[in-house]
């Protein structure tokens, strides 16, 4: 008698950022038909950084290979998981802010002029 791959385990990296340029991982073997939100608490992230709130549909944002997804997701063989944690600064603000700082002579696309050539050129 020929028995099913029932038992067959998935690799899947499970990966948070809680600051910059800290990145903790790991790496599981979960059972087929599992979850993101299996495996993160199979991770063990939710009790490193209680910051990550699991069941806050809000501030819990995850994706699997950089696109946004839903804990109950289901996942594949060699998934990356990545939990976001939620943005300190408005990119925009910040890049708006960076700019006045910098000056308008200095950034830009036309910053460098050749002299007494048109504005632009």
């Amino acid at each position: 008698m020929s028995t099913t791959s029932n038992t067959e385990l998935l690799h899947i990296s499970v990966l948070y950022s809680p600051a910059p340029r800290v990145v903790h991982e790991r790496l599981l073997r979960l059972p087929a038909g599992s979850t993101v939100a299996q495996a993160v608490d199979a991770s063990g992230l939710l009790v490193d950084c209680p910051e990550i709130a699991l069941h806050d549909t809000q501030a819990f944002v995850v994706g699997v290979w950089g696109r946004k997804t839903t804990p109950n997701h289901v996942l594949q063989d060699m998934d990356r998981i990545e939990i976001y944690r939620p943005l300190t600064v408005d990119p925009k603000v910040a890049r708006r802010e960076r700019f006045q700082k910098q000056g308008t002579n200095r950034a830009g696309l036309f910053s460098k002029r050749r002299p007494g050539a048109k504005p632009g050129y």
